[in-house]
């Protein structure tokens, strides 16, 4: 195990696992509750475990005492070989956690099993530039689309361990 995976499992009492459809609502309450643009069909994608190859692209943390999502990461497919951190939050009442953390690290372990994924890509503000370095990304400078965002990127094996 790595330093970065030891210092991101879920912090005691949360669970993070692949979201289900009954959880739709409640990430898309999350993801609105922190400003981020994500849309629902985005969401409905990213849970839809009928699709083989997506299945698991949304993930949620859960609140184990109370069953209640308090975190969720909904990750896309810009192509086969990339899993792209769409959007991630954390209710306010729960930042500071390491709950943000363990989900990005979730999503990287599943990449890790997907042989056919060579990277985890990122897009985010410049705020956030130390919470994905300290996860292993490589952060790059903002595109040329005139976009401010910074870029991660975060090597994987694909199942070729």
């Amino acid at each position: 195990m790595s330093d970065w995976e030891s210092s991101v499992t879920a912090p005691e009492g949360f669970a993070i696992e692949p979201a289900a459809p009954t959880d739709r609502l409640d990430i898309l309450r999350v993801l609105d509750a922190a400003m981020l643009e994500t849309d629902a069909e985005t969401v409905d994608t990213a849970i839809d475990a009928d699709s083989a190859s997506d299945a698991g692209d949304a993930l949620v943390a859960r609140f184990k005492r109370m069953d209640a999502v308090v975190g969720a990461l909904v990750a896309t497919r810009p192509e086969p070989e990339r899993l792209h951190v769409d959007a991630v939050a954390v209710r306010r009442a729960r930042r500071g956690r390491g709950i943000g953390s363990a989900l990005v690290a979730a999503a990287v372990r599943r990449a890790e099993r997907d042989a056919a994924i060579e990277s985890v890509t990122a897009a985010f503000d410049a705020d956030l530039e130390f919470f994905y370095a300290d996860l292993g990304f490589e952060v790059t400078d903002r595109n040329s689309d005139g976009d401010d965002r910074l870029r991660g990127r975060r090597r994987v094996d694909g199942g070729r361990h």
